[in-house]
């Protein structure tokens, strides 16, 4: 590469870290983290209320965007989902690029920097969604990842590439539970500035929360694992499928009820992220 290319590159890199550490837009992205904490624990609130044997149902990100849009609040909430998840959205990308929680460039890092990555594209498909429901589209929310498998499937190595994403979200499921016996969940945090109880709070929402996504990731990778196998789309199922799953397993009931709690404590976990997340302008 000249002299002159690397200079255009270094300058290029320069403005779009300048343009991600505008304060505006990282109280967007702390807006983000609420909006995303909202959203996790309506999850599990529905969830815990179907454990429980009452008003509840088994529902996903774009479901729990659903049921803020039927609100008394709606729209001002959708208003607040579209603004504070496109932001989050953004805030995946520069975790990515920038690498402001200092994840390296081993391979540990870099997959670690993927899955921030993989954040930054679905919290933009869920905006889009709450977007379109804001624009007066239908409310569906139908299982997204059968519908990804499905149209995987047709591809002509569809096959493989269905097992490779059931493996590889497998792995990440398992990933999550390891986290979850790690401060790993702090990471990113400036818990320097936490008081003592909030910070050993904050610690075990989050590893509930990952040990919670470790179940339900590690269940949707098997549902797409023998999808795959099996040439089988029907087979596969997100966050709506893995509760439903484990709700009818002996004991279901009780295994639900923990999940769900998790979620709740995830959602909690986010919402303290939004005061306490070391973002680009403070790393």
């Amino acid at each position: 590469m000249s002299t002159h290319a690397r200079a255009g590159a270094h300058s290029a890199q320069s403005a779009a870290r300048h343009a991600a550490t505008q304060p505006w837009l990282e109280a967007l992205e702390r807006l983000g983290y609420v909006v995303r904490g909202v959203v996790y624990a309506l999850m599990g609130y529905l969830a815990l209320g179907l454990a429980m044997s009452r008003a509840g149902a088994a529902t996903d990100p774009a479901g729990s965007v659903v049921v803020l849009a039927g609100s008394p609040l709606g729209r001002p909430l959708l208003i607040a989902v579209v603004v504070g998840l496109g932001a989050y959205s953004v805030w995946g990308f520069v975790r990515a690029i920038f690498d402001p929680w200092r994840r390296g460039t081993d391979p540990t890092g870099i997959a670690q920097r993927l899955g921030y990555a993989w954040s930054g594209f679905a919290y933009a498909s869920l905006t889009l969604f709450a977007l379109n429901l804001l624009a007066g589209g239908g409310k569906s929310a139908g299982d997204s990842t059968q519908a990804a498998v499905r149209s995987i499937l047709t591809l002509p190595a569809g096959r493989l590439v269905a097992v490779a994403i059931g493996v590889v979200t497998i792995g990440v499921g398992i990933g999550q539970f390891a986290e979850a016996r790690s401060d790993f969940v702090q990471k990113g945090v400036k818990e320097h500035e936490m008081p003592p109880a909030v910070r050993k709070l904050s610690r075990w929402l989050g590893r509930l929360g990952m040990f919670s996504r470790g179940i339900t990731f590690t269940l949707v990778g098997w549902f797409v694992l023998q999808a795959g196998l099996h040439r089988d789309p029907s087979g596969a199922h997100g966050y709506r499928g893995a509760f439903i799953f484990l709700l009818s397993q002996p004991y279901g009931h009780l295994f639900l009820a923990v999940v769900a709690l998790g979620f709740i404590a995830l959602g909690l976990h986010s919402v303290a992220l939004a005061r306490w997340a070391r973002l680009l302008g403070s790393s």
